[in-house]
């Protein structure tokens, strides 16, 4: 781990071939350059493990210890049917943050869910969870694991939306607000035709996207009856059987995947009944990351990899103040407008 005292302005400018003025600036966020610049400033300063006299101010009054007299082992748990590319961000964020500090993370696939009590306490020895410092869960893992996991007498943080009543601190990006965002900027530009996709029950993120669709429709003055909608998963001959169904029966003027996996299945669905997007229908998207088949999709943003950053903030605050309230946390990320939204056609 570096000695952080040495650590200065005048090295990160060294390696990046920037004035001490120029780098100063890009870590207390002023203009004058570019959002890469700026970024490359900051990710480099984070791994030298640099911080500015406010960021550690700030870790004080969060009461975040910032030199540690041991480094600590972490665990990050993801599900047993394997990592997604919103593990792999969430992953990166609690990694990067926690070797600023010197301590080491360690990622396990959780067991499966239809296992026994004694298999998921077998995985749990061998893999020594209850000598770790801490424990992160991430989304996906099925749902009597979270529940035998969220009752390990370890501290814990859980990067997903909590279960009722669950007595551990959580954070997520927040997809209900990326839903209202969704709706109102498609409101806003004269659609009140519009044809949510998704599936509604798997997670209980899922869920939060059509209850947040619901609502943003009701507070226009608009329905949003299940049967409106296509809400279940099936197979390729179902969905876009249902899809084209849907798309002749409701006539919609613009599209809202809620799951990103699903876009493939829009675009396909469209093309079945010659009809295209953005022509056709407009589009958003709730995508993890920017698609590399569809880089101008209209979205919100969802900050996955700083979920994964006070993720490691709220642990290593956790571990310092084990009495205080459960706080959980959602992000709210911007809005790419993207090319995938036109204005509504005239009726």
């Amino acid at each position: 781990m570096p000695n952080k005292k040495k650590i200065t302005l005048q090295t990160i400018a060294d390696q990046m071939g920037l004035t001490v003025h120029t780098v100063s600036k890009a870590l207390r966020g002023l203009p004058g350059m570019s959002e890469e610049t700026r970024s490359e400033v900051i990710g480099l300063a984070a791994r030298l493990g640099y911080r500015t006299k406010e960021q550690e101010r700030g870790m004080a009054v969060e009461r975040i210890p910032i030199y540690s007299s041991k480094p600590r082992r972490f665990a990050f748990i993801v599900p047993h049917e394997g990592l997604v590319f919103i593990h792999q961000k969430l992953y990166e964020g609690v990694q990067s943050r926690l070797a600023a500090f010197g301590h080491k993370l360690e990622m396990l696939f959780a067991p499966p869910g239809q296992g026994s009590e004694a298999a998921f306490d077998d995985w749990a020895d061998t893999n020594g969870l209850h000598y770790t410092d801490g424990l992160f869960l991430t989304p996906m893992i099925a749902a009597k694991i979270e529940e035998q996991l969220l009752r390990l007498p370890v501290t814990k943080i859980l990067l997903n939306y909590p279960p009722p009543a669950a007595q551990v601190d959580s954070l997520i990006w927040d997809v209900s607000s990326a839903v209202h965002q969704s709706v109102r900027y498609l409101l806003d530009r004269g659609h009140r035709r519009i044809l949510y996709i998704g599936d509604i029950r798997l997670h209980r993120g899922f869920r939060l996207r059509w209850q947040a669709f619901q609502e943003a429709m009701n507070s226009a003055g608009l329905s949003a009856e299940e049967d409106r909608h296509l809400t279940r998963a099936g197979s390729k001959e179902w969905y876009t059987a249902m899809l084209s169904n849907l798309l002749i029966r409701e006539k919609p003027t613009a599209i809202l995947s809620g799951l990103e996996q699903d876009l493939a299945w829009v675009y396909y669905g469209c093309s079945l009944l010659g009809r295209h997007i953005p022509s056709d229908y407009s589009l958003i998207g709730l995508e993890h990351a920017p698609n590399a088949h569809l880089p101008d999709l209209t979205r919100p943003e969802l900050p996955v990899k700083e979920v994964g950053v006070r993720g490691a903030d709220r642990m290593l605050w956790r571990l310092s103040n084990p009495n205080l309230p459960y706080e959980h946390i959602r992000l709210q990320g911007g809005f790419h407008r993207g090319s995938t939204v036109l204005e509504a056609p005239a009726e």
